[in-house]
């Protein structure tokens, strides 16, 4: 990528986008955005109390993260969503045309082991079996990479970087 894009990453919760968000900025040298800070209270509560949220829940918090990207567009960012959907997927694209994703991967065992040992995180594992559930992950014309989460955050985060670079230009 030779211009600066917004990228969201994305992935089941427990896969590590509050981790490797900020590295991936970093590396990138854009700044960096915690797609959970953009959620209403109503829907950290309802998630805290281990209730799924539904596409209403949703809509507002992807708008705001929407407006985020689409005020980046051309100066690049990276904000964290998990955007398991492929519609939640278009409507961040909608609002700013040009994004691309990040799909962090990874086994379910692995992920509910990094989840057990998270601390004062309002996701509980319980919510696991409804994130896989309703992924879908991305399709060939989504401009997107899948970048498994086995290894160290720097790991994690090179692999990102440098499948990101293997992206053409996206059109918007």
């Amino acid at each position: 990528m030779n211009t600066p894009h917004v990228v969201v990453v994305m992935g089941v919760a427990g896969t590590g986008k509050t981790t490797i968000g900020p590295l991936l900025a970093a590396r990138l040298g854009v700044p960096y955005a915690e797609g959970d800070d953009f959620h209403p209270q109503n829907n950290i509560a309802k998630m805290s109390a281990g209730t799924p949220l539904t596409d209403d829940d949703r809509w507002p918090w992807l708008d705001a993260i929407g407006d985020w990207a689409q005020g980046r567009a051309g100066l690049g960012g990276v904000v964290s969503c998990s955007a398991l959907k492929r519609s939640y997927r278009d409507r961040l694209r909608a609002a700013a045309p040009g994004v691309v994703f990040v799909h962090l991967t990874g086994d379910r065992a692995l992920i509910e082991d990094r989840m057990s040992h998270r601390q004062g995180h309002f996701m509980p594992t319980a919510l696991l079996d409804s994130q896989f559930a309703t992924l879908q992950p991305l399709e060939p014309d989504e401009a997107g990479v899948a970048v498994n989460v086995t290894g160290s955050p720097e790991e994690i985060t090179e692999r990102a970087a440098t499948a990101l670079t293997s992206l053409s230009e996206p059109t918007p």
